[in-house]
Order: C-alpha cells, then structure tokens, then sequence
C-alpha cells in the first residue's frame, strides 16, 4: 500500500502532521509513506524516519502532480484541503480522505464571537482523516527529528548560558499573535536569567532591542544566526520554551518540553494550543473582541491591542523552578 499525505504549510502545521504519518507507518502493515509541502519546508520532513519519499512544491503544480501520478498511489491524505491540494486529487484520481477545517464554526467564532467551536485538537482532527483505514491516535504526541550535523552543543552558546536557560520564541508570522517588544523585556524581566531568544532573521532587530536593554549576561539573542533545525536544537536543551502562537512551540510540544504559551489575537479555542505536554496559557480573556482572526493581523482592527498591551504576566515563577532538569549537550 502506498500512500501520499498532502500538507503545504507552515512551520506549526507541518509538525503538528507528524502523528498522522507515526501512525500510519506504524499501524498499517507494510505500507509506504510519502509527504507532499512546499521546498522551503523540507527540512521539517526530510529528516523523518516515517517517510519514505518526500516530494516539493517549487514553482510548478503541473510538474508535481506530473511526478506524484507516476507514484500510482492507492490513497491520498490531504491534511491542507486547499485548491492547490484539491486539484492534486482531482488530477490523480484516488481515493482521497480530507481533513475538515471546520470553516463553518471558525467564521462564526471569529466574526460573532460565538464559541460554537469543538473542543478537540487539530491532532485529532487530523487523525479523523485515517480512522476510515483503521488507525488510531497512539497518545504518542508530535515528533520532530533533527539531523546529527544540526544538534547544537554548549560551545556554540555563550557561556553565561551554557549550564541551563529558558527559550523564548519571540516571533509571529502576523504582528498581532506576539508581544510588541517593550512588553518582552516586561515579560524577560519577570523571567530572569538566562535566556535564548529565539525567531527567523526577521526577528533578529527586535532580539537586539531586548538584548540591548537587558544586557548579555541575561539575554542571547540566537534570532537569525541558526537553522530551524538547529534552534529546534535549542529547544529542546532549554528548561522551559516561552512562546507565542507559533511554529516553535510545536517543535517545543515534540520535545515534551514544559510551555508557556502567549496569545493575542488568536485563542487556543481554535485548537492549536501545545499538543500532549505541559503547558501554561497566557491571554487575556477580558476582551470581547478576541479572537480578531483565525491566523493574526499586521495590526490590531481596532487600533488599540489590548490582547497584548493589557497582558498580564500572571505565570508562577514556580513552573520554571520546577523544570530545572535540561537535556545534556
């Protein structure tokens, strides 16, 4: 049996996939697994020892759909269920089973604040997908693999954070889903030292203005000078991942590691909240205009954001105290 599993972004919902692939591989016996996502994702699945093909999305649908009907598949997981991934079926021919994104009951959470949203993870959405193949969630959680040459070790950190830190993923791929930055240093005072800022090279001039405020012996802002694989590196020797809504905190879930997860316009309501490890929800629940959107806005529709200006810090500092144990370099 061969299958082919569609996803083609992002970061978050590319690990947040790997569940599905683990129990397919796992529970269906001598199957093979192939995963479809875009080439500046590869490295999330390259690296996988579920898979055992891996094809890209570059520049041309046709040419794909040209190499995947080559593969004769016998079925089609499509956990995106977009027009790209629709005409990807259409064109093969398979049976397909697709995950429902419940656009229905997210509407009427975001535009009317009706809460009509189920209470169940979008993990276990995605395992609805393969019941029908008769396989079921292991409870294992998410997984992420990180390649020999990209694990980090204490040499590559400055010193002042080699013995243990605290992660902190500071980005966001829309600007209403992080802290504006003032309130990070607010927030890495609370916390203490030391800590690993972490985010793409878009971050990289906000970790400098924390870093500059905060000083070095506190703050080492990684933001920019690794790979994703290599930051994954980070965080998993990290104590404990501080983390807005975002592709980090995934990767922070995989390692089991304890979380603390900030949120602004969006809300773990929508099903995206860390999967299968300890965590903490920070958001502010006094607003009625919360969630704004499904997935952020480049600023607040209503001009005042207080989803993140009026956030209160209000985690124990005991959560940190009491996840000293780190993964050794």
């Amino acid at each position: 049996m061969k299958i082919l599993i569609l996803r083609f972004s992002s970061i978050g919902d590319i690990v947040l996939t790997t569940p599905v692939i683990r129990c397919l591989k796992q529970q269906l016996e001598g199957v093979e697994i192939h995963y479809c996502t875009k080439r500046r994702y590869q490295e999330l699945i390259a690296h996988n020892p579920y898979i055992d093909k891996c094809y890209y999305l570059d520049d041309s649908l046709n040419q794909l759909i040209g190499q995947l009907h080559s593969e004769r598949y016998d079925f089609i997981i499509d956990l995106h269920n977009n027009l790209r991934t629709s005409l990807i079926k259409h064109r093969l021919g398979k049976r397909a089973f697709t995950v429902d994104k419940i656009n229905i009951q997210k509407w009427l959470y975001v535009q009317f604040k009706a809460n009509v949203m189920p209470s169940v993870h979008i993990v276990d959405r995605y395992m609805d997908t393969v019941k029908w193949l008769g396989v079921i969630n292991d409870g294992q959680g998410l997984d992420y693999f990180i390649p020999d040459d990209e694990h980090l070790c204490a040499n590559d950190i400055p010193y002042t954070h080699q013995s243990s830190y605290v992660a902190y993923a500071l980005g966001g791929q829309h600007a209403t889903k992080h802290l504006p930055v003032d309130r990070m240093i607010e927030l890495c005072r609370k916390i203490g030292g030391p800590i690993i800022l972490l985010g793409n090279q878009h971050d990289r001039e906000t970790g400098e203005v924390v870093r500059s405020e905060l000083g070095d012996d506190l703050i080492f802002n990684a933001c920019g000078l690794f790979t994703l694989n290599q930051s994954a590196s980070l965080v998993r020797q990290a104590q404990v991942v501080f983390s807005h809504d975002t592709g980090l905190m995934h990767i922070a879930a995989a390692f089991k590691k304890p979380i603390v997860s900030i949120w602004g316009s969006t809300t773990p309501q929508l099903g995206m909240y860390p999967y299968k490890t300890r965590h903490l929800i920070v958001e502010n629940t006094n607003l009625s205009c919360r969630p704004c959107s499904k997935i952020g806005h480049e600023r607040c529709p209503l001009g005042h954001f207080k989803c993140m200006n009026d956030l209160q810090f209000t985690f124990d500092p005991a959560f940190i105290r009491n996840n000293q144990k780190q993964d050794q370099y």
